[in-house]
């Protein structure tokens, strides 16, 4: 008898032909796919953070605090603006949670490098000062959110996810008229802030102004010549207007560079 079209024959008693497996046929499993919701792990939708603060006992409080919540995963922490471009570009976090004040080059210098490394990158402020001055150049080197370190935990895990999610925060203690001074009043918000004038080393010698040092001290702490030390200390004054240490003591603490108490006159 022919073939032709009919296939082959089963054997009496053999059974129906097993149907072909889905793992040996992608057509068919393509097929099974179709209409499935994707499979979604907690670990898929943390938040990823990175945390940035020159003192280690800060970053191991925060990672403890932070790791408490099923939604957040801190992914790596530096205590220095150095490690943390280095870390944000191996690690690619979703947000970073630094401070403004670090050795080397400032928190406030290293968020226009990490928008440079990571234009996608949400920057929330954690820092003990409170001055508008540091606030203003926070926000003007686009920092998504600004936090005290003396804010209650509730209100700092508040910010995480709203910057997170795309939103901007500046926490309940930055008093309504930082905000609507920095949003509302356009000549003030249009002029360079004076904070931003000065270079990073600039604002270190100014600090240790602040702090009694005479100029040989500064050099020999900041590893420099007492010529850079005069050179950075003139330029400083002369951008703010100051006219001698007293002057420049008064205004470090005005700004929040250094806290109020007394220091050895020059």
């Amino acid at each position: 008898m022919g073939s032709g079209g009919r296939g082959k024959e089963q054997k009496p008693g053999a059974g129906p032909a097993p149907l072909p497996c889905a793992r040996s046929c992608p057509a068919l499993r393509e097929t099974q796919q179709i209409g499935r919701k994707p499979e979604s792990s907690p670990e898929a939708s943390r938040i990823r953070v990175m945390l940035v603060d020159d003192h280690l006992l800060v970053r191991q409080g925060l990672q403890a605090l932070l790791e408490m919540e099923p939604d957040l995963e801190v992914i790596g922490e530096a205590g220095d603006s150095a490690t943390a471009l280095e870390l944000t570009r191996r690690t690619r976090p979703d947000i970073v949670i630094t401070d403004i004040a670090m050795p080397g080059r400032s928190g406030l210098a290293v968020i226009g490098d990490l928008r440079a490394c990571c234009p996608e990158l949400r920057i929330l402020v954690l820092s003990a000062h409170s001055s508008e001055e540091y606030i203003r150049v926070a926000l003007n080197a686009q920092a998504n959110g600004y936090v005290l370190k003396d804010s209650s935990r509730e209100e700092l895990l508040h910010a995480i996810r709203l910057v997170a999610k795309g939103e901007q925060y500046l926490c309940q203690a930055v008093s309504a008229q930082v905000l609507s001074g920095y949003l509302g009043d356009k000549s003030k918000a249009g002029r360079p802030s004076t904070i931003q004038e000065m270079t990073d080393r600039e604002r270190q010698v100014l600090a240790c102004i602040a702090r009694g040092m005479a100029n040989k001290q500064i050099a020999n702490d900041l590893s420099i010549s007492v010529k850079t030390v005069e050179k950075h200390r003139s330029n400083l004054m002369r951008k703010q207007s100051l006219h001698n240490a007293a002057e420049a003591t008064i205004y470090a603490v005005r700004i929040g560079l250094v806290d109020a108490e007394p220091t050895p006159s020059e």
